[in-house]
């Protein structure tokens, strides 16, 4: 081999470039556990939320280390001493701070170390309305509507389908009519002549402008949360923004950071008395509308009550006593406003809609109004953690529902404490706020009146003025905060508001012991994996399989060294990139042994041998390697989130397993060779093994065809009655992952889930104490509260199967590992994208690989055999998936994991396949006298050791992974060990007999 100083160069420098980068990845490590082990030692089990302390502690230690400084010694040019970061790592040549650690340590996904994975979609139609100024325009407003359905069916953006929407019912009516977007905000771009074409582009960069806005505004909340190595990335011109924070517990928490749009705004407040009169009035107006409303309900109901009497009096006692009737509205009365006091009334909680119903939306009641408060709004307040209560405010509202102050105004905010000790949130406004604030506050002060604090249309607080008008812009928030809800407050108050309201729209919820679990299980299944390959190596291919091994352990040092310098997030599935990457670099290795043996049975020297077996594999080596990496390429544009991990791994795989089995393997062995050493490529027992064998495969390709027909047949015919477990990747929905103290019979949880949903699939994943629930309640909602009504429904449901004083908060936090562990969602339109972004991968690897072989075997005969036993083995697969899911053990949902199977699939296929054609053509070039026949089962059979060799250890690598790795990977790799059975099968009795066939049929025409 030419040129080995250089090789050795760059596997020297390599290898040291991993190492270091690998470092800062074990000293974050130490850093954080030494946090951790600072937190435990500060905060006892025996303090209230000792959790959460400790968790916070752990946050300041860490802190402490971004931002305390030190000086260095030096001074500016101004005199001053030079302060910098105190540095935590010192490699000798260079110190780092733990900042610069952080950034270099390699970064963990949310199945390896817990956290929250949200996308979240900011509302163009908020935008719009926004632009267009609240306009009430019918055909704008029904053109918002018809976007939304259009968007079910649609791959446009919602901007895009508004479009359409707008042009099929506009009439005369334009974009630029000054009832929708030529209003006076927009006047200096958008004039009444403007034609509509004119007008889009204008609203795009808006909408643009707009969702800049809001990722900005999401980072800096995001980076005030205190977890490390968050990503936050916007997705395309879609209006979603992906959001990773790795490490994050409090995942509630997380969600209200997220999605609050931080409106906050300053309002006059009515006294309680000034309402009095009206609440009266109401109650009287509500008798006689909720009577008629009820009356033909009642006289349904009559007979079934009177039946049921005497178990009524039962439940309320001797029945003498009645209840009295004080009306509609006064009956949901608990507490009435006082003198004095901006509450109008107190109402229990599951009460708030009806008495919003009665009051904002009943035009009856609202004409009881005096003419000087018609504009009125009613507000509630924010609802104490242990009350079931929660205030009603009446606002002076206006015309143009515009407060008098708007939290744009804010330059700082900041947490604090109350006089009683309790936290609260300052506040600094601007010049322009600060002199709108002095005179609301003189006004109150003057009228012993007060002023309501409104935050995301709820009142925080309404406090009143003693000591004169404000100057100076300061105000406080208070409000029953716990420590982090105020901290977040300030945050978001900091950060800005956002744009527009924003919906979680797909999330993935990943408990921290689920996540160490994960680890401990992804590092055990690996380590054994790594040795099975090992010992094999050895095994088979004596001292020379000592070479590849040195050469296969550098390769993985090599992969994670890369890892860590780009940056990338290492998955579960990218473990088991890495494992099957494993696979890959001994297939290399096997294909040049097997060559030099070859080589060696003609007689050839030990030198020679060496150097044509190398030279020989190369082009089967990298053809094998070129397809498997085009179809993980495809996997890497069209995937998302931990299966873009397992593409990423798999690349990086690909290319540093060429790297260490040509030019590593070819240096050791050369060393050895040239000092005199021997080397026989093979060990007693293997010696001679599948050496002479002459099968006539094509002579059996009819069984093979009648076999295959067979199974694809069965296969259809499940997939066309049974179907597939299809995951919510694809229908939409959510699922969760629940642990329970002790083993659970999956009928009778489905049959309690089922009362409250209606609709669930409850399976057991793993162990008998752990199942996966999926459900399809609420699943067009995309609020946290619709997130947290289905939580605490599922709670409900299960609450009967959890320890004794198991706590709602216990189950969401997985408390002593039962409960809650993870959780999923994703609405039916991220699902539906997923699902067409799936078909386009599978379709799209397909064309690149039929034109890849196309182009390095010249005829079309070698790429139609390739695709068929490609769709052959995706048969198989897809048909054995419909069969089984129903009664196996682990989870079988067809998501964008089994994607990545199949991709994947389809690339070790169509590697076993390459090899084959590419010794084919080697022996047509060879044997020009030979009849076709004779040539191709000549090359099956030469190699014939090659394809059991790689396909056994494949085989052994993903089995130590199925049995000994984690739960989530079992239908990704039960996929893998279908794929990698059938491709090796299909490789010798499928792809090989159709390009036979078809070239003896051409062949035939041509005579």
């Amino acid at each position: 081999m030419q040129n080995k100083g250089v090789v050795k160069l760059f596997a020297i420098l390599f290898g040291l470039v991993s190492i270091y980068q690998l470092s800062f990845t074990f000293k974050a490590n130490q850093i954080e556990d030494a946090a951790k082990q600072f937190a435990v030692s500060k905060i006892s089990e025996t303090e209230p939320d000792y959790d959460v302390q400790r968790s916070a502690t752990e946050v300041r230690y860490l802190d402490s280390l971004l931002t305390t400084q030190v000086e260095t010694g030096d001074v500016n040019a101004q005199g001053q001493p030079i302060r910098e970061n105190i540095k935590v790592f010192d490699i000798l040549i260079a110190d780092y701070s733990y900042n610069e650690v952080k950034d270099k340590a390699m970064n963990l996904g949310l199945d390896l170390k817990g956290g929250i994975n949200v996308i979240l979609q900011i509302s163009v139609k908020d935008i719009l309305i926004g632009l267009a100024s609240d306009s009430k325009d019918p055909v704008f407003r029904k053109a918002l509507s018809d976007a939304e359905e259009l968007q079910k069916d649609s791959q446009n953006t919602y901007l895009e389908d508004f479009f359409v929407a707008f042009d099929a019912i506009k009439g005369d009516t334009k974009l630029a009519s000054p009832d929708i977007f030529a209003n006076r905000t927009l006047s200096d771009e958008i004039t009444f002549n403007m034609e509509d074409d004119e007008v889009q582009p204008i609203l795009r960069r808006k909408i643009d402008e707009s969702i800049v806005s809001a990722f900005e505004v999401l980072r800096k909340r995001i980076d005030k949360f205190g977890v490390t190595q968050p990503n936050i990335q916007r997705l395309g011109n879609s209006g979603r923004i992906l959001v990773e924070l790795p490490g994050a517990k409090d995942v509630n928490r997380v969600k209200k950071l997220l999605q609050s749009t931080a409106q906050l705004e300053f309002w006059d407040a009515y006294k309680a008395e000034e309402l009095g009169g009206f609440l009266g009035q109401a109650n009287e107006v509500l008798k006689g509308l909720v009577e008629t409303d009820t009356k033909e309900t009642n006289e349904v109901q009559t007979d079934s009550t009177e039946t049921s009497e005497d178990a009524i009096t039962n439940l309320l006692g001797d029945g003498e006593e009645e209840e009295t009737d004080l009306g509609p509205l006064f009956n949901l009365i608990r507490v009435p406003g006082s003198q004095g006091s901006p509450v109008v009334a107190m109402f229990e909680s599951k009460d708030k809609d009806l008495v919003t119903r009665y009051l904002d939306s009943t035009p009856q009641v609202r004409a009881l109004l005096p003419s000087e408060m018609r504009y009125a709004k009613f507000s509630w307040g924010i609802q104490a953690k242990e009350s079931e209560l929660v205030e009603l405010y009446a606002l002076k509202g206006n015309r143009d529902n515009k407060p008098p102050l708007s939290g744009a105004v804010i330059t700082d905010a900041r947490q604090s404490y109350g006089p009683t000790g309790k936290p609260t949130v300052t506040m600094q406004m601007n010049g322009k706020g600060a002199k709108v604030w002095e005179e609301m506050t003189g006004n109150a002060f003057n009228q012993g009146s007060q002023i309501a604090i409104v935050l995301d249309n709820i009142v925080y607080s309404a406090p009143g003025v003693t000591t004169g008008p404000i100057s100076g812009g300061n105000s406080e928030i208070s409000g029953q905060f716990t420590l982090n809800e105020a901290v977040d407050l300030a945050n978001v108050l900091r950060a800005g508001k956002l744009p527009a309201s924003a919906d979680i729209v797909q999330a993935d919820e990943v408990g921290p012991s689920l996540g160490q679990e994960a680890i401990s299980t992804g590092q055990k299944s690996f380590m054994i994996a790594l040795i099975l390959v090992l010992i094999w190596m050895i095994f088979y291919y004596g001292k020379a399989g000592i070479f590849s091994d040195i050469a296969l352990m550098l390769n993985i040092l090599l992969i994670f060294g890369i890892l860590s310098g780009l940056g990338a997030v290492l998955t579960l599935p990218g473990i088991a990139g890495i494992v099957l990457t494993v696979g890959i670099a001994v297939d290399a290795n096997v294909l040049i042994y097997e060559r030099i043996r070859e080589e060696l049975y003609k007689g050839k020297g030990q030198k020679d041998a060496v150097r044509d077996g190398f030279s020989n594999a190369l082009s089967s080596i990298l053809d094998a390697n070129i397809t498997t990496g085009l179809t993980a390429l495809i996997l890497f544009v069209f995937g998302t989130g931990p299966i873009k991990g397992f593409a990423t791994t798999l690349l990086i795989g690909i290319v540093t397993s060429l790297f260490t089995a040509i030019f590593i393997t070819r240096l050791l062995i050369d060393w050895w060779v040239n000092r005199g050493g021997k080397l026989d490529f093979s060990t007693g027992l293997t010696k001679g093994l599948f050496r002479n064998i002459n099968i006539n495969f094509l002579k059996k390709r009819k069984i093979a065809y009648v076999f295959s027909f067979i199974i694809i047949a069965a296969g259809l015919s499940s997939l066309f009655t049974t179907g597939l477990d299809q995951g919510i990747d694809f229908v939409g929905g959510r699922t969760y992952q629940v642990r329970f103290a002790q083993d659970v019979n999956p009928e009778e949880v489905k049959a309690d889930v089922l009362e409250v949903f209606g609709s669930a699939e409850v399976k057991t994943i793993g162990n008998p104490n752990q199942l996966k629930i999926s459900t399809k309640f609420m699943v067009n909602e995309n609020s946290a509260e619709a997130d947290e009504e289905v939580q605490s429904k599922l709670y409900e449901a299960l609450v009967s199967y959890l320890p004794d004083g198991y706590s709602y908060e216990d189950f969401i936090d997985g408390a002593n590992n039962v409960g809650k562990m993870y959780s999923s969602k994703v609405s039916p339109t991220i699902a539906d994208d997923i699902k067409k972004s799936s078909v386009w991968a599978i379709l799209g690897s397909l064309v690149v690989v039929f034109l890849y072989i196309l182009l390095r075997f010249k005829k079309w005969q070698f790429s139609l055999g390739a695709v068929a036993a490609v769709f052959h083995d995706v048969l198989i697969v897809l048909g054995i998936f419909s069969i089984t899911w129903r009664f196996m053990p682990f989870s079988m949902e067809v998501d964008q994991a089994f994607i990545a199977a199949i991709l994947t699939v389809i690339g070790y296929s169509l590697n076993d396949t390459v090899v084959v054609f590419d010794r084919i053509r080697e022996f047509l070039n060879e044997h020009t006298s030979w009849q076709f026949e004779r040539t191709v089962n000549t090359a099956l059979n030469s190699t014939l050791s090659r394809t059991l060799n790689t396909s056994l250890t494949t085989l052994v690598v993903l089995l130590a992974m199925f049995l000994f790795g984690a739960d989530s990977l079992r239908g990704l790799l039960f996929a893998l060990i279908i794929g990698v059975l059938v491709g090796t099968y299909s490789s010798v009795f499928i792809a090989t007999p159709i390009m036979n066939d078809t070239m003896k049929k051409v062949e035939e025409k041509k005579k």
